[in-house]
């Protein structure tokens, strides 16, 4: 019991390898890396232990005395991608622009990294240094905004789902004509009344334009969080009165 009692809890809190052993010839940057390249080519299913000392040139113990286990491995490597993100510009201005600056390099992020959304649903909310530095980074943008600090906890998290599912949206390609099409011959089978007013009055939607893909993620986020914000602060303005 005591045993558990004072075990660190993430792989962060040990140092970078084993004390034992001879001189280290490797990092845990360096493993980490190799992990998220072969996860980029293969898929995080290939990304094993054995595969990565492969990949490595060396035997699967060695990878121990850096990595517990194939799941801290994972958390180190979803830690890597959230410090791809560039948090060096200091927050100030219009705190909706820089959430949203925020938003899309979260999404490219998982663009480059199709496998980073499946883990993250996987492993639960251990959180590295790089992303609670970006937890903190999007709350001081949030600084100046309406709002309680609940609520801008949530309006980040809201920020980080939505450049999920538009990222998984895009790498998963499509005609948005070929779809709209489709949802159009059904509502046309007279079923879905409102559906049919809807697209009716909505019209054919244009031409996908890859240089405009951003647009629609950033027409949501621009409507949802400022709404979710002004919401919080309606309800202080009615408790303080």
């Amino acid at each position: 019991m005591a045993d558990r009692e004072t075990r660190p809890p993430t792989v962060w809190s040990r140092p970078d390898r084993g004390a034992r052993g001879p001189a280290p010839e490797r990092s845990r940057p360096q493993i980490t890396g190799a992990a998220v390249a072969l996860a980029d080519e293969e898929g995080l299913a290939a990304v094993s232990m054995r595969a990565l000392a492969q990949r490595l040139g060396t035997g699967p113990a060695s990878l121990y005395r850096y990595v517990g286990s194939r799941d801290e491995l994972l958390d180190l490597m979803a830690d890597a991608v959230a410090g791809e993100l560039d948090l060096s510009a200091a927050p100030g201005g219009d705190w909706l622009d820089g959430l949203v600056g925020l938003a899309l390099q979260s999404k490219a992020a998982h663009l480059r990294h199709p496998w980073l959304a499946d883990l993250n649903d996987r492993r639960g909310e251990v959180l590295g240094p790089h992303a609670v530095d970006y937890l903190d980074h999007a709350l001081a943008i949030l600084a100046p905004a309406p709002g309680t600090a609940g609520q801008k906890l949530e309006a980040v998290g809201l920020l980080g789902g939505l450049a999920v599912l538009f990222a998984r949206r895009e790498a998963g390609g499509g005609d948005r004509s070929d779809r709209a099409a489709h949802l159009a011959a059904v509502a046309a089978e007279g079923r879905h009344p409102h559906l049919l007013a809807a697209l009716t009055e909505a019209g054919a939607p244009p031409p996908a334009d890859p240089a405009d893909r951003d647009a629609l993620f950033v027409r949501l986020l621009r409507r949802l969080l400022p709404a979710m914000l002004d919401e919080g602060e309606g309800e202080g303005e009615g408790e303080g009165g």
